[in-house]
């Protein structure tokens, strides 16, 4: 880490609250909390019940655990942000937060891409789907995914973590990789280019895989009956509304940070809020969207609760 002459950032939208931080601070516990229920839930059903140890629900434990992952690096530092004055924030754990955050949305990518990956052997290669994706290469496709997420931002962090910062506000309820660039003393043009190559292969990539199993699905759709498109459609619907979500979170991140294009154009309370939208939206989106729509994790439920 560079010779920083801050040690701390303020993050200054909490300033702006007033006397109703104590309801945001109600909203932002219980969300936290249905949050956390709802995916360590469905990460415990799919543990215990053994007809869902097969891909598909092995990918979708590892979303899972990953949006509790992602909330868990912010939540807790928006409830203490809430209750004491001062909003300041010290370096390393600034730093710290950008290094979870930016790792939990490659996992979060690259998760749906290999779910949507699964779906397309699935459908388009029935005969070689228990061939191709098999347990222990779901197991090695997960583990590789979380490593490579996690080394992968690693570059990218390590020069940002080395720069000195000579300003030290911050107009976010959480710290972010683009916002610490800009504080610098200097800028970076590595860490620029770091920073846009990460979003290449975090996001780039794995969405060039996603589209590419999509199409796929959607031309061996066209030849299936109507019972059969309906049903190979309908295992693909939460995919794409979670996909969607997660795009639409990711442009709005986009324009806000790196164009500008919202300052001033919307209020700053909405401005706020919708600076955390990911963060509210897709951790029980993900666990909303396939533990209701899948019919094989409702009956596990049922069965879960049926022996209690």
């Amino acid at each position: 880490m560079g010779n920083s002459t801050v040690a701390a950032f303020v993050l200054t939208p909490y300033g702006q609250m007033g006397v109703l931080r104590y309801l945001y601070l109600t909203l932002t516990l219980l969300w936290y909390s249905l949050i956390m229920v709802a995916n360590s839930s469905l990460v415990g059903v799919i543990c215990r019940d053994r007809s869902l140890h097969e891909p598909m629900y092995l990918l979708l434990c590892s979303l899972f655990v990953n949006e509790m992952y992602g909330s868990t690096t912010v939540y807790p530092g928006l409830v203490a942000h809430m209750l004491w004055e001062g909003h300041r924030v010290s370096l390393t754990h600034c730093l710290l937060q950008v290094f979870c955050l930016y790792s939990s949305a490659s996992v979060e990518m690259c998760s749906l891409s290999a779910m949507a990956y699964d779906r397309y052997v699935s459908i388009c290669h029935p005969l070689r789907y228990h061939t191709v994706m098999n347990t222990r290469r779901v197991c090695a496709a997960i583990a590789l995914i979380w490593i490579c997420s996690l080394l992968h931002f690693t570059v990218s962090f390590s020069f940002t973590a080395r720069l000195d910062f000579c300003g030290s506000s911050m107009d976010k309820l959480f710290c972010d990789q683009y916002l610490l660039i800009e504080l610098a003393c200097s800028l970076s043009t590595l860490s620029n280019v770091l920073d846009l190559l990460f979003a290449v292969t975090s996001i780039f990539l794995p969405l060039m895989l996603l589209l590419f199993s999509y199409v796929k699905i959607l031309s061996v759709c066209r030849k299936m009956s109507g019972e059969g498109k309906l049903k190979a459609v309908g295992t693909c619907v939460p995919q794409v509304v979670s996909l969607a979500n997660l795009l639409g979170g990711c442009l709005y991140h986009f324009a806000d940070t790196r164009l500008d294009l919202t300052e001033g154009r919307i209020p700053e309370e909405l401005r706020a809020v919708l600076s955390v939208y990911l963060l509210l939206c897709q951790p029980l989106l993900s666990p909303l969207m396939y533990g209701l729509n899948l019919s094989k994790i409702r009956k596990a439920c049922r069965r879960l609760m049926a022996r209690r």
